[in-house]
């Protein structure tokens, strides 16, 4: 038993029978529901469509294996997508022989580095960017999906897959749109939009269930798609008027392609191929762990990456295409009702029987179908909820979340991402700069101590009260200093300062030079320096500084001992003056 606990994943040694059915009908239903999304990814990362049936097989099996989260679906997903496109498209000729070889070793690469991260236990790099930019890098990745897609949607050809020159082209040529093209696109996208915005309410308004409703928005694209393609095939669209469709896929399955890429390629491809890995680390570990908290479960992060990785490393050698965690994928697994990674298993098995039987049932999809469900999936990604709420709370977030998403629209998406984490930066070491400050009295009847500006509190004649709410170091020295002085030119009579620094995880060397220097100048005046609630890594540190040595005043264990102290000291003075 031990040794199949080495072997297996848990959640198949601790297997409970009851999610047998659910997970086998969960896996045969979200087969059908994602086979348009599938080719419609393939297409849009400039691959051949098929891959993206190849990817839901394998890749899918890695995972469920070695990641952690029960219900998450990995495959082919929008952002990877248009990643692996927007890295890609410049080098080579998408579709070409030696873009689907690039596009394999990105997947490698990404893939390997996913898989080292795991191993190393670094799952904890997922919280290194934070959640505006990642909102702000998936918009205006949105927005890029929706520019590349347009063509499709609309019929009109663009000498460049650069998005400013489809741009410049869709304004030139829109007067000279593909009619019947666009009056698919068009229909798809009304309906689309329809299902996923209104169908639902509707539905449950009709008396259907929540689930009976949800189920019908899901299977709306498939009917979308089914409905086109039996269109285009009965009245001979493509034939007659020239409406693009998927063309012949390759049936069977391909065998597995084991290949190292180039030394030119590593180095043409490592920053991407990072970039991918590091988003697709943060969106996949955010999807498992809110999947996971909506079902009471938990999920380990670096069994996650492990898992990311070996679906990457697989895709790389069976069918050349990056995988990531999805949201609609996901989203459309829990609906179809599964319980566990059997329902994926379940999936990809019944991808073989369609890859096997089924895929020349595609070959006449038109594209403004594919390209129609493929804007409706970036439209939900454009979070506007989330600048909605960042510029309510925190408007720097805001401007992150903003720099992110206009940084990959106007520089692309390594600009993007560049962009945002500077702005977030710059907006951590700008608060850091500027502290919060505060003088603080005693409530009276309590030990509790509080801003002076809120609260009605007790304070004492000539001592000042100073809370920092910030780790001292060189950048905001100058803050403290500026804020120290103007407290005592508004009181002249202050003969003693307290500075609490319960907040204070840290005081640099500057800090400690800064706050010795301070010590020696108003000792000079005749003012002195005392410290309380320091912290004990904090206080390890200043135990072996100057400032310790020379300090003038005491370190107080609480903010109400050094007041109790000076209560007293002023009262044995005052009773010095009377006598």
């Amino acid at each position: 038993m031990n040794i199949l606990r080495k072997i297996l994943p848990i959640w198949l040694i601790d297997y409970q029978r009851k999610n047998l059915v659910p997970d086998l009908t969960a896996g045969v239903i979200f087969t059908v529901l994602v086979i348009p999304q599938s080719l419609a990814y393939a297409l849009l990362a400039g691959l051949p469509p098929q891959v993206g049936l190849y990817i839901s097989i394998f890749p899918v099996i890695a995972y469920a294996i070695w990641g952690s989260s029960m219900v998450q679906a990995v495959g082919p997903v929008a952002i990877t997508a248009i990643m692996t496109f927007t890295v890609l498209s410049p080098i080579a000729l998408p579709g070409s022989p030696e873009y689907i070889i690039l596009a394999a070793s990105l997947s490698l690469i990404s893939g390997a580095l996913l898989l080292i991260f795991g191993v190393l236990r670094l799952g904890f790099l997922s919280q290194l960017l934070s959640r505006p930019v990642i909102s702000g890098f998936i918009s205006g990745a949105s927005v890029l999906i929706v520019i590349s897609q347009l063509k499709s949607l609309l019929g009109i050809s663009t000498p460049s897959e650069d998005t400013w020159a489809i741009l410049a082209a869709l304004l030139q040529q829109l007067p000279h749109s593909h009619g019947a093209t666009l009056v698919i696109g068009l229909s798809a996208l009304v309906t689309l939009i329809f299902a996923r915005y209104g169908l639902a309410s509707i539905l449950t308004q009709l008396g259907y269930s929540r689930e009976r409703a949800a189920f019908v928005v899901r299977i709306t694209p498939l009917l979308v798609v089914l409905i086109s393609t039996v269109m285009v095939i009965h009245f001979n669209l493509d034939g007659q008027v020239g409406v693009s469709v998927v063309g012949s896929l390759v049936e069977g399955l391909p065998g597995f392609t084991f290949f190292l890429p180039s030394y030119s390629a590593i180095k043409t491809l490592e920053v991407p191929a990072l970039l991918m890995a590091v988003i697709g680390m943060v969106q996949g570990i955010s999807m498992a762990q809110a999947l996971a908290i909506k079902r009471q479960e938990r999920i380990d992060a670096n069994a996650e990456l492990v898992g990311l990785g070996a679906s990457n490393l697989v895709a790389a050698f069976y069918g050349g295409m990056p995988t990531g965690g999805g949201v609609s994928r996901s989203a459309v697994n829990v609906a179809s009702g599964a319980q566990t990674p059997l329902a994926s298993i379940v999936s990809a098995i019944a991808m073989i029987v369609i890859v096997v039987g089924a895929a020349h049932w595609f070959a006449r999809l038109p594209l403004a179908v594919l390209a129609a469900n493929i804007v409706v999936a970036a439209i939900s990604m454009v979070d506007i909820k989330a600048f909605r709420n960042a510029w309510a709370y925190d408007r720097a977030d805001a401007l992150s979340l903003l720099g992110a998403a206009f940084g990959v629209i106007i520089f692309g998406l390594e600009g993007g991402i560049v962009l945002g984490v500077s702005l977030s930066l710059a907006t951590l070491l700008f608060r850091a700069s500027i502290p919060h400050l505060a003088v603080v009295g005693r409530i009276s009847g309590s030990e509790h101590f509080r801003n002076v500006v809120r609260h009605d509190v007790e304070t004492l004649p000539g001592v000042l009260l100073l809370r920092i709410d910030e780790s001292l170091f060189f950048g905001n020295l100058s803050a403290v200093e500026s804020r120290i002085t103007l407290e005592l030119t508004k009181v002249p009579d202050i003969h003693e300062v307290v500075l609490i620094m319960s907040a204070v995880n840290m005081v640099d060397t500057t800090a400690m030079e800064v706050l010795t220097e301070l010590n020696r100048d108003l000792a000079a005046r005749g003012i002195r320096l005392h410290l309380a609630e320091i912290k004990g890594p904090v206080q390890d540190r200043l135990s072996h500084s100057p400032l310790w040595e020379s300090l003038s005043g005491q370190v107080f264990f609480s903010a109400n001992a050094a007041f109790e102290a000076l209560l007293h000291k002023n009262d044995a003075a005052k009773w010095e003056t009377s006598l």
